[in-house]
């Protein structure tokens, strides 16, 4: 039997949604969901070292501020896998955050993805990545896709993964507004104007078809056209400045941009990095973001770096 290390370090990717169709409220409270994730390369890495107590230290690329509390989603995840297990051990974690802070891209669920992977081989606790991902629903509907990563398909509450395949490369602008977004208070206003309008959300979303197909075939121009947030006129509602940035960025040629989840960061889908670093250069002068950040899509999920 190997022993358990001491330090385990696992990132996990961040995520932005190419679609988001939200649906009627099931019988928990819940909306149902039919939302394509992506995984971008940008990374949430967590060190977990072994320690008599629990404990919790971030240091970020990125501006915002992030609880060090119960109320963090690292912390949680840890509480979580040491209650499922009945466990009393411990363990000093570390943080380097690079997602954007409250923007919509799974950040925290990230952290959470890469604790429970990273205290799973720390404490031998070999539940195995089905397990982990049952665990990880527990916490918020991104945490088992930042645990497998890639391109999927999430239904339910998003939490329950079909693994989309994927050709070409896909190259996204993240575009920071600033400010933040609460998702209650996004889901709330999206209620509030799908009541106004009159219309009856569905029982089950449906996904446009032909987004899995400019997925499978690498189709860029196809995808743009297929890009869709049902949350995205509720982000726009509560914060003013979302809706000019989507518009620039496709003034500046770029083929499609949307609020990634509940906002505020703006996804812009291009056709490669050049074309990102022009965009980007048009909506910082027209000081329209905060920060850009350029990253690659279909990344892995969380995975060990290293172990001793």
């Amino acid at each position: 039997m190997t022993p358990a290390p001491d330090r385990v370090v696992v990132r996990a990717p961040g995520k932005i949604n190419l679609s988001l169709r939200v649906g009627a409220v099931d019988a928990r409270g819940y909306h149902s969901l039919a939302t394509v994730f992506q995984a971008v390369d940008l990374y949430e890495t967590v060190t977990a070292t072994r320690a008599d107590q629990l404990s919790l230290e971030l240091t970020s690329d990125v501006p915002g501020e992030l609880p060090l509390d119960g109320n963090n989603l690292a912390l949680r995840a840890a509480e979580l896998l040491r209650s499922e297990c009945a466990l009393d051990l411990g363990a000093a974690l570390h943080v380097h955050k690079q997602v954007p802070i409250a923007g919509g891209m799974g950040g925290g669920s990230a952290d959470a993805a890469a604790t429970l992977v990273a205290l799973d081989r720390l404490w031998g606790t070999g539940l195995g990545p089905e397990r982990l991902r049952a665990l990880g629903a527990r916490l918020g509907a991104d945490v088992p896709f930042a645990m497998l990563g890639h391109t999927a398909l999430g239904r339910g509450n998003g939490a329950d993964l079909t693994t989309v395949l994927t050709h070409g490369e896909w190259t996204w602008l993240l575009a920071v507004p600033g400010g933040h977004l609460s998702t209650p208070a996004v889901f709330r206003r999206f209620d509030e104007i799908s009541l106004a309008s009159g219309r009856p959300l569905a029982e089950r979303p449906e996904l446009d078809e032909r987004q899995l197909q400019a997925l499978s075939g690498g189709n860029i121009e196809l995808l743009a056209e297929t890009l869709h947030n049902d949350l995205q006129i509720a982000a726009f509602a509560l914060h003013p400045g979302l809706e000019p940035v989507v518009e620039a960025a496709e003034r500046l040629g770029a083929p499609a941009a949307l609020v990634s989840g509940s906002g505020p960061t703006i996804a812009v889908l291009v056709q490669d990095e050049a074309q990102a670093r022009e965009i980007a250069a048009g909506l910082m002068r027209d000081s329209l973001a905060q920060t850009c950040l350029v990253a690659r899509g279909s990344a892995p999920g969380a995975s060990v770096l290293e172990e001793s």
